[in-house]
């Protein structure tokens, strides 16, 4: 994910055996011809970096590509398509291809608008539902976001304050959503509403609306601070849906968001830990390329330290990812285990990021250099997907039980 190129260093880390399935071995051998052979020089034509994002056009193109190719519907159900991997399978795949260095890594599987948004309310939705929003999403034909974060309402998901009216047939959407991954590029959104009657209940509703219905906006001139601009926000503003967009049960908004947050959190571990070897590699070619005082500085044992802690850091992050995703494999609730994971690899992965730049000295703090994107990228996870705060009182409340709940 280099800001000036996607070339690999040609010196590797080193990887512990393969954990996974055989079936999951040979994916990730046509995963890396596909990225090697089709998705890097793509990139290269169009100058498209991790910073520099990709147009909705060229976005298509990866995603048609990638769904003929049989990647893109990997993570749904049986029944849509999906491969059926475990959870073990799911995160080396995953950590595979970010750790690919391909700026369009988070499209490859559809993480960012495709497949993984919509696998987990197949069986919400009616037969409606799934012939105008899930099958064209399945189909790469067209992109959804989903949208529960607001002004007022981040860790605190449930205080939402756009609300759903209902009136007849219809529901009338007011509010502002922010922050939303992949809003810029959507056709459609999964929106959850609040719709109670009286303020001081919390009832929340889950809607698909179609970003081309009137009093519906994007508004995305804002990038993160790692450069990227795929996330905005959704303004609505007096937006009518019909009442068969809503999914599921009235009241059953934010456990539907919610149902699947366990494995959604462990499943953010891969990607950190993906760029968190990008990282180490680059600083391990750097550390044999770059000379000081007629040596590598490879050989100072100062660069040695800071080398071994990131591999090391690494390989321990990795073992509790794996150790969970078994964990949930075999069926265990692992609620505070995941969020073991998510916090360790997220502190983890911007440690050695840290550390990386430490190695590149100069290089390492100039913008465009990969070690300066990804100390700024693996930051903001930290942040992302439940701060590390929120992780940490989920933690707490499995640790000490239900006497504080």
């Amino acid at each position: 994910m280099d800001a000036t190129t996607t070339t690999l260093p040609t010196l590797r880390a080193p990887m512990p055996p393969f954990e996974g399935s055989d079936g999951a071995r040979d994916f990730i051998a046509r995963l890396d011809t596909f990225i090697r052979d089709e998705l890097h020089p793509l990139a290269d034509k169009h100058g498209i970096t991790s910073e520099n994002g990709a147009p909705r056009a060229l976005l298509e193109q990866v995603w048609r590509r990638s769904h003929e190719l049989g990647f893109y519907g990997v993570t749904l159900p049986k029944a849509l398509g999906g491969a059926g991997f475990s959870v073990v399978d799911h995160t080396l795949i995953k950590e595979f291809i970010y750790a690919s260095g391909s700026p369009f890594a988070p499209h490859v599987l559809g993480e960012l608008t495709g497949p993984p948004r919509v696998g987990a309310l197949a069986k919400q939705a009616t037969p409606d539902q799934m012939e105008r929003f899930i099958l064209p999403v399945a189909r790469a034909e067209k992109a959804i976001c989903f949208a529960i974060t607001e002004p007022e309402a981040g860790s605190d998901a449930g205080a939402l304050q756009t609300r759903a009216v209902r009136d007849g047939d219809e529901f009338v959407l007011d509010g502002t959503k922010r922050f939303i991954s992949g809003s810029p590029f959507c056709d459609f959104a999964v929106i959850i509403c609040s719709t109670s009657d009286d303020p001081a209940v919390r009832e929340t509703t889950a809607f698909f609306v179609e970003r081309d219905r009137p009093g519906f906006r994007v508004e995305a001139g804002y990038k993160t601070m790692a450069g990227q601009s795929h996330t905005g926000s959704i303004v609505l503003s007096g937006c009518r849906i019909p009442a068969a967009n809503q999914i599921g049960e009235r009241g059953r908004g934010l456990a539907l968001a919610l149902g699947r947050i366990t494995v959604n959190r462990l499943l953010h571990c891969p990607a950190m830990l993906g760029l968190a070897r990008l990282a180490l590699e680059d600083s391990l070619a750097h550390a044999i390329r770059r000379r000081q005082f007629g040596q590598p500085i490879g050989a100072f044992q100062a660069v040695q330290h800071l080398l071994a802690d990131m591999a090391t850091e690494l390989a321990a992050a990795r073992a509790l990812m794996l150790s969970v995703a078994r964990s949930l494999d075999a069926g265990d609730d692992a609620r505070a285990e995941a969020s073991m994971a998510k916090l360790f690899c997220s502190e983890t992965a911007f440690r050695i990021a840290d550390r990386a730049v430490q190695v590149h000295g100069g290089e390492g703090i100039v913008q465009g250099s990969r070690v300066e994107f990804l100390f700024r990228l693996l930051r903001m996870y930290r942040v992302l997907t439940g701060t590390s705060e929120i992780q940490r009182n989920t933690i707490a409340r499995e640790l000490l039980g239900p006497t504080l709940r």
